[in-house]
């Protein structure tokens, strides 16, 4: 599985503009994507519930996510909150990340300091307890 991973790594780093994510993250957004692929593959029962990987989020636009698995595609799975009340589990696009901005043209930015401290599900369930995200 390695192999893969070094592989779609630079390939998928070279598909989108923005520098979202460092390299280790890139890493392991794309190992949690080829994991739970494999999980459905197999038909093996749930997938993994991961820790989330990255926070993004937009400076300007009340827009954040905490994403955890990332495809070759870009589409990435995490907890998606558009600043409306109602965060959610879902797939995203990075293309249209990369392509929004808020009222002042920031775009989105990779929260540095966080660290994640708990599975996805237990911030998707604190999220809808408080209507947004806040980790």
């Amino acid at each position: 599985m390695n192999t893969s991973i070094d592989n779609l790594v630079p390939l998928v780093a070279s598909s989108f503009k923005l520098k979202l994510f460092t390299k280790a993250q890139l890493q392991k957004l794309i190992k949690n994507h080829l994991t739970n692929s494999e999980i459905i593959h197999k038909g093996d029962g749930n997938t993994i519930d991961f820790k989330p990987v990255v926070k993004i989020f937009t400076p300007d636009a009340n827009c954040t996510w905490l994403l955890s698995e990332l495809a070759p595609n870009l589409l990435a799975f995490g907890l998606c909150d558009l600043g409306m009340g109602h965060p959610e589990l879902g797939y995203v696009s990075l293309h249209e990340i990369q392509t929004l901005r808020g009222n002042y043209g920031l775009p989105v930015e990779r929260d540095r300091w966080f660290v994640a401290d708990k599975i996805l599900s237990q911030y998707a369930k604190e999220a809808r307890r408080e209507g947004r995200i806040t980790a």
